[in-house]
């Protein structure tokens, strides 16, 4: 292939400097079969790309030690070694550069290697077009880490701003991330805050909550359907993976999945497509995967509840969410900008000393879920517009070891048992009273009469 956009190995010492300068960047990549080079070379080429090649290691090394690049794209297999060792050595001395990898089809085991290694993303053979232009636009659109924060997610404790930290990185790549963390910590915040920081910010990010889906419904709501396909589809409707093409798709609880959905999940992970129910045809999806549970999913795999191959594909890269409890620093900080918020409602509320030590010192097994709760009652409830510790209603001895439930009173115990599982389904179900009432296996009536008696408002 000949053209000013194409510089080979050899003569990118004589005239890559100048052609950086120029273009700003561009992009090396890295591969020792030809057809491969002249498909990604010319492709590029029309995208108004400058493009450098190496056909091994040792000659993309050397071509990264004198140029400056925008987007690596490797092979996972080269004649001196493995694309692995270049994205491992991109991630370690040039980490503002996205490398994706190329690898064989059927070989994505080495593509999610390459993931937990630091690459942006991959491309399975044989490379389609589509996806090549979609992996370089997102590439070369990723923000600036230096011009970016997480947003919505307060504190200064090391929990915290190792969260943010890892946040930072994650936004940076396309693998599938998986969030874990007790139910009220923070998992979709920090699934937005990675998406908002991505290059799919612009695009949409769609929030599903997997526990309080019909079974006879998940097919469609996840994949859509076809006018016709069943009784009552009227016309063509999208699902959620169409939903958030070229943006985020956020699974909550996803080990709540039935088997039989997992099954299908993972085959739209691994193709990046999706067939329509009532449809003989695939369609291609452009979508990142954040999943999150407040279960173990290692424990659910154990159990049968969730299958092994689908665990592999979500948890490429983990991220924890650290229980309120660990990062007691952060809540006065976390109190007051809560109780901003509130305010702007109603009459504005302080909020004294000494209901702030009170809340310091509390368990909060509902994490920063209950705290909000706990500060929106406390604000209807309180006189001359100051929280006082009476206000906030906290109750003796939540969220402390188990070592200690023994020694409080039977009912005291059964209540709080009672109470961390009505706000665990009402979490789940964003605090629909009736879908609760279902995942707990109660009439709406019976959870209505626990939820007055506990005083859950």
């Amino acid at each position: 292939m000949t053209g000013k956009a194409v510089i080979s190995e050899s003569d990118a010492r004589e005239r890559g400097v100048s052609k950086r300068k120029e273009a700003g960047g561009g992009v090396l990549i890295v591969d020792d079969e030809p057809d491969i080079l002249e498909l990604l070379e010319l492709a590029l080429f029309r995208m108004g790309l400058e493009v450098s090649r190496a056909k091994s290691v040792k000659g993309a090394l050397d071509l990264l030690g004198r140029h400056h690049y925008d987007l690596c794209l490797t092979d996972m297999r080269l004649p001196d070694g493995e694309g692995l060792e270049l994205v491992e050595h991109i991630a370690k001395h040039y980490p503002s550069l996205p490398v994706a990898v190329i690898t064989a089809h059927g070989s994505l085991d080495n593509a999610i290697a390459a993931l937990k290694a630091g690459a942006f993303d991959y491309l399975a053979k044989p490379v389609s077009l589509e996806q090549l232009r979609s992996l370089v636009k997102s590439a070369l659109t990723l923000p600036k880490s230096a011009a970016f924060e997480p947003g919505g997610l307060l504190g200064n404790s090391p929990a915290m701003v190792q969260v943010r930290e890892m946040i930072e990185k994650l936004a940076r790549s396309q693998a599938p991330v998986y969030i874990r963390g007790e139910s009220g910590s923070g998992k979709e915040r920090a699934a937005r805050s990675i998406h908002e920081m991505s290059a799919r910010r612009d695009k949409p990010f769609v929030a599903v909550n997997c526990g309080a889906i019909p079974e006879n419904l998940m097919e469609s709501e996840f994949f859509g359907y076809r006018k016709g396909a069943f009784t009552g589809a009227d016309q063509d409707q999208d699902g959620f993976f169409q939903a958030a093409d070229g943006g985020t798709l956020f699974l909550d609880e996803v080990a709540d999945l039935p088997l039989l959905m997992q099954v299908k999940l993972l085959r739209a992970i691994q193709e990046k497509k999706v067939r329509k129910l009532g449809s003989s045809q695939e369609e291609a999806v452009n979508v990142r995967i954040i999943s999150a549970t407040h279960q173990s999913l290692s424990e659910c795999v154990e159990k049968g509840r969730l299958r092994h191959d689908l665990y592999y594909r979500l948890n490429v890269i983990a991220l924890r969410m650290p229980p309120l409890r660990e990062m007691r620093e952060d809540i006065p900080l976390l109190a007051h900008a809560l109780l901003d918020r509130i305010n702007q409602g109603m009459n504005r509320c302080e909020i004294s000393a000494e209901a702030l030590s009170a809340l310091s010192q509390y368990g909060f097994p509902g994490n920063v879920r209950e705290l909000e709760n706990i500060l929106e009652r406390a604000a209807a409830l309180c006189s001359e517009n100051l929280i006082t510790p009476d206000d906030l209603q906290l109750e003796p001895g939540a969220g402390e070891s188990s070592s200690l439930q023994g020694e409080l009173p039977l009912q005291d115990y059964l209540d709080r048992i009672e109470r961390e599982a009505i706000l665990d389904a009402l979490g789940k179900t964003r605090f629909n009273r009736t879908a609760a009432a279902k995942l707990l296996g109660v009439t709406f009536r019976a959870l209505r009469y626990r939820m007055d008696r506990l005083g859950i408002k």
